[in-house]
């Protein structure tokens, strides 16, 4: 049974910055439990402006970390990225049930398509249960942003940059998915923006992956 921790202080650990925009926030977990798939509502305490962040630490770390992605016209993102360790925070959740309403099976063979920092609820249902038989395919801009590429197993993740050729395969994330083969068995989980996230089950219906197989996250 999941321990709901609705709302309080934590205390800032960390702040790792994986590029000149995407940093991960780590701070105290005062023992909320969570499944992976679930968001928190952060801000800084007393404010009115509170956004939403996927969990990406495993449900076994004694801390809780997101993944967070400064934008221009966001000001939780850039107030979170200046802030220190020992600093407080205000969160609230676990929320939501993605990853956990399909009722994954076991053992389950897992697909994970992800863009950006929508690789985060993978990230922490990795961590968690680091024997389940999957593969990530991560599409991003450049191969800076493969957020902690040496968290998964070798030869689990595929990287698609679609702007530079770093990655295992140059190009969009969805001309990826339109040349491998796909194991039509998985369950297929998607998170990251709506455009591929629509466009992905497009591709992976017209592959003989069926409905019910495909599940989503969409962040924007």
């Amino acid at each position: 049974m999941n321990v709901k921790v609705d709302e309080a202080l934590y205390v800032i650990e960390r702040v790792r910055h994986l590029t000149e925009s995407t940093y991960v926030l780590r701070f105290s977990r005062n023992g909320m439990e969570f499944n992976p798939g679930q968001h928190l509502v952060l801000g800084l305490p007393g404010s009115s402006e509170l956004r939403e962040y996927s969990i990406y630490s495993g449900i076994h770390d004694d801390f809780l970390e997101v993944l967070i992605k400064e934008v221009d016209d966001g000001v939780v993102s850039r107030q979170l990225k200046s802030i220190k360790p020992g600093d407080k925070l205000e969160v609230r959740g676990p929320y939501g049930f993605f990853l956990t309403e399909s009722g994954i099976s076991r053992p389950a063979r897992l697909l994970f398509i992800s863009s950006g920092t929508g690789i985060a609820p993978f990230h922490s249902y990795i961590r968690s249960n680091p024997e389940v038989d999957y593969q990530v395919i991560h599409g991003v801009r450049k191969m800076e942003e493969a957020y902690d590429i040496r968290h998964y197993k070798k030869g689990s993740l595929q990287v698609c940059t679609s702007r530079d050729n770093q990655g295992d395969f140059e190009g969009r994330l969805t001309d990826y998915l339109l040349e491998v083969d796909i194991d039509s068995h998985r369950q297929v989980y998607l998170c990251g923006n709506s455009n591929m996230i629509f466009d992905a089950m497009d591709i992976l219906r017209a592959r003989g992956i069926p409905q019910r197989q495909i599940f989503t996250e969409v962040y924007f």
